[in-house]
């Protein structure tokens, strides 16, 4: 079978609207109501949880790929573009500057036009050495007939199989400029489906040598932040796929083998973004708490040493906090942990717990108990 590209109507999608009204009402009222709550907090709550969910998308969305970014750089990286505190928290290397710099962009400015050289900047900023590994790619421009063509293969040399390749290079500019007139064009899709045609529509144009996939899920967060119409993320869509990989990969393969009838596709991106808007509820609710603990805690700040065990107090910490345990966190003397602990006592942070002597042991104290 002729892939999908390969089609005499290509690219003239097609769905079942029938088919796809009632997941597409039941994710657009789940995301209404999420979105309610978050515009319900405060200013300060609303910064930390966008901030938290931006993170996330992007740390999920390099995870779908392989690649492993560090959360305290991608948050240091957001929160200093965004102009917010960044006490604590690493210095980001150049590849998370480069991811984040596109995030904010396609999320904070999505009613901007999706254009040719915005596409190429995103791609400069995902490979600022001009490389993917040890190769060198062409950065901030199409790839090239001397690249060769761009195949999904799998299995040993002289045996692979071919599970996908793109259009060939010589296609590309045709292929983009129509896939960038639709995207801009003012449609009366919604853009939650315009999220999920889009993704596919790009991924199966592949036009760069490297970064097609995170570039694919940076435009669908650009069409669902323009469903939102908020520059603020408050669930991420990469959670949700990086959490479903698989599946993602076998749906995008089986639709680039099918015809233009994407209605299956469209329903596995609404089932994925309503899981997804789900699970943020619940992830959020830790968000807020540890936003609600730090509101207390900075009118009179701690010190870094003990700033940077209450996050990590704050971040699945495993047992109970111990004087030792906090001089290795904070690389710090015995003596110096415990003069921290006794300050963050006196002020209702920590709380000790019963018992004493070698077993002293330290909790955060609960919301309701700090607040008393």
């Amino acid at each position: 079978m002729a892939f999908i590209h390969e089609q005499p109507e290509w690219p003239q999608f097609e769905w079942d609207s029938e088919a796809l009204a009632a997941p597409l009402a039941a994710v657009r009222h789940k995301q209404g109501r999420h979105l309610g709550k978050m515009e319900a907090l405060g200013f300060e709550l609303r910064t930390e949880a966008s901030i938290a969910t931006l993170a996330d998308e992007i740390v999920k969305s390099s995870a779908i790929e392989g690649e492993q970014l560090d959360p305290d750089e991608v948050r240091s990286s957001i929160s200093r573009k965004l102009g917010f505190d960044v006490a604590g928290l690493p210095k980001p290397g150049r590849e998370v500057e480069g991811i984040v710099e596109m995030m904010i962009d396609a999320t904070r400015n999505f009613d901007a036009p999706l254009t040719a050289q915005r596409l190429f900047d995103w791609h400069a900023a995902l490979f600022p050495t001009g490389r993917s590994g040890m190769r060198r790619i062409t950065v901030g421009g199409w790839r090239t007939q001397e690249a060769g063509p761009m195949q999904v293969v799998s299995g040993p040399v002289g045996r692979e199989q071919v599970h996908f390749e793109a259009p060939a290079a010589g296609r590309l500019g045709p292929e983009m400029e129509s896939f960038l007139a639709w995207f801009d064009e003012p449609s009366r899709t919604d853009p939650v489906l315009k999220a999920a045609v889009a993704h596919l529509w790009f991924v199966t144009i592949h036009p760069f040598e490297d970064g097609n996939g995170r570039i694919a899920r940076a435009i669908a967060d650009m069409a669902l932040a323009q469903a939102d119409g908020t520059k603020d993320r408050f669930y991420s869509m990469s959670s949700g796929i990086e959490a479903d990989r698989r599946e993602y990969y076998l749906r995008l393969e089986t639709t680039q083998r099918g015809g233009l009838d994407i209605t299956e596709w469209i329903a596995w991106f609404l089932g994925c973004l309503d899981r997804t808007i789900e699970a943020a509820d619940d992830a959020l609710s830790s968000v807020l708490k540890k936003a609600l603990i730090w509101q207390r805690i900075n009118p009179n700040p701690v010190n870094e040493r003990q700033r940077k065990v209450i996050n990590r107090m704050l971040d699945n910490f495993r047992g109970n906090l111990t004087t030792s345990k906090y001089a290795k966190l904070a690389k710090c003397s015995t003596d110096t942990a415990l003069r921290d602990i006794r300050g963050l006592l006196e002020r209702g942070i920590l709380v000790r717990n019963s018992g004493g002597g070698r077993s002293t042991s330290y909790r955060l104290a609960e919301l309701d108990e700090a607040l008393a």
